[in-house]
């Protein structure tokens, strides 16, 4: 075996599921086709970096909310709070850790009547779908959190009810030892070409050389959707967008916890742990980047996101970055909404891509449905066609105003 688990060429010469990229989107999928009683197939999972070092998954801030604006995106988290806080009842291995969600919500701030109006539409879906957002005036917001500057906010919105911070990372690890533990075959390898027969994807040829075919392909390759489906003749408009965070300490911490806080510039940041908070932005401009682009801007901290911290919190006038990185949104330039299903004509070509920066939290019920799609032809727990590749093709995006 290599890295983590990793063969270097696959066991066998056909599959029944072949999945390009092995972090979590992918391995969720797999890992609920092992635990399908009516799925007896074959899985091969082909991941061309066994370390996950340039992944979205290995770059996340592991945030999960219930803050979005269509009760489809709810509903989604909230399965997916479900799944983390009973983790071991899901995955019915006693040795799976018991893990929580630090509830410290996201508290979005609106700075003019127009966002404040959205916040109180959105509210009205959320409340709805069961979730328990409460929107707070200026006042409401100074006497929880008396840390912010708020001087220029007409209107918050805050959940504490399963949104906040959650272990990714130790989810992500069982979600691929337990694949594997079922019959998962994963190999450190690249795709390189597809072959297409009679409108379905037949077989793959990997950058060693080896070709498999296969029953159903999965694209949940991430930033990299838009080459692995070019494979197949399909231009799918996801591109890598890249991300900032860094990881500060504070010469006077706050008293109590911080909600990631979603200010109006675009910056938000948050608790990290007892003495640590994190912050992130996007760049700017925002362009498409070269997959093996993260490099650091490290103006962007001096210039923007530092000042614009101190500003909404004079506490933190006194910071130190204790750590940075890049990462990549896997971004749907059409509406930054999943894309998921099958192409219209390339029936067994399954797309899994365009998270947008929702994909960790998201995966628990996509990695469900596609397999669900796959065992069955059809969603079962829970109705994930809107996100389907017939509004790519109609142009017809889906509305989510509750976007970082």
């Amino acid at each position: 075996m290599g890295t983590g688990g990793f063969a270097a060429a696959p066991q066998r010469n056909s599959y029944d599921v072949v999945i390009v990229g092995g972090a979590i989107m992918g391995s969720a999928t797999a890992w609920f086709l092992t635990q399908n009683p009516d799925f007896n197939g074959s899985v091969l999972i082909v991941e061309r970096d066994p370390e996950y070092g340039s992944s979205s998954t290995a770059h996340t801030n592991s945030c999960m909310r219930q803050q979005f604006s269509t009760d489809l995106n709810i509903h989604i988290s909230q399965f997916a709070a479900d799944f983390v806080k009973n983790l071991r009842r899901h995955m019915d291995d006693e040795r799976v850790p018991e893990l929580g969600i630090q509830n410290y919500g996201y508290m979005y701030l609106a700075d003019n009547e127009d966002f404040a109006d959205i916040l109180r539409t959105n509210q009205s879906v959320q409340r709805a779908a069961g979730t328990e957002t409460e929107l707070l005036s200026r006042d409401e917001i100074a006497a929880r959190y008396p840390f912010y500057h708020l001087d220029d906010i007409v209107l918050g919105s805050i959940n504490l009810k399963d949104e906040g911070y959650w272990d990714g990372g130790t989810v992500f690890d069982w979600l691929r030892r337990s694949a594997r533990e079922r019959g998962v075959e994963y190999v450190a390898g690249e795709i390189v070409a597809m072959t297409c027969e009679n409108d379905r994807v037949t077989g793959v040829t990997l950058g060693s050389g080896e070709t498999v075919s296969c029953g159903t392909l999965v694209n949940a390759s991430g930033p990299r959707a838009a080459r692995t489906a070019a494979m197949a003749g399909i231009d799918v408009p996801v591109e890598p967008r890249k991300r900032f965070s860094w990881i500060f300490t504070a010469e006077t911490p706050l008293d109590r916890d911080l909600p990631l806080t979603i200010d109006p510039s675009g910056v938000h940041f948050r608790q990290d742990g007892p003495s640590t908070y994190l912050a992130g932005c996007p760049a700017d401009p925002d362009p498409a980047v070269d997959y093996d682009d993260f490099i650091m801007d490290h103006d962007r901290w001096q210039d923007h996101v530092w000042p614009t911290i101190a500003a909404r919190i004079p506490q933190f006038e006194a910071i130190r970055v204790v750590n940075e990185w890049a990462g990549h949104y896997a971004f749907n330039t059409l509406d930054q909404n999943a894309i998921l299903g099958p192409h219209h004509e390339i029936g067994n070509f399954i797309f899994q891509n365009g998270f947008s920066g929702h994909g960790l939290q998201q995966s628990p019920a996509m990695g469900r449905g596609v397999s669900e799609l796959i065992t069955y032809g059809e969603y079962r727990s829970l109705d994930l066609s809107p996100f389907s590749w017939s509004r790519i093709v109609e142009n017809r995006p889906i509305v989510e105003t509750a976007v970082i």
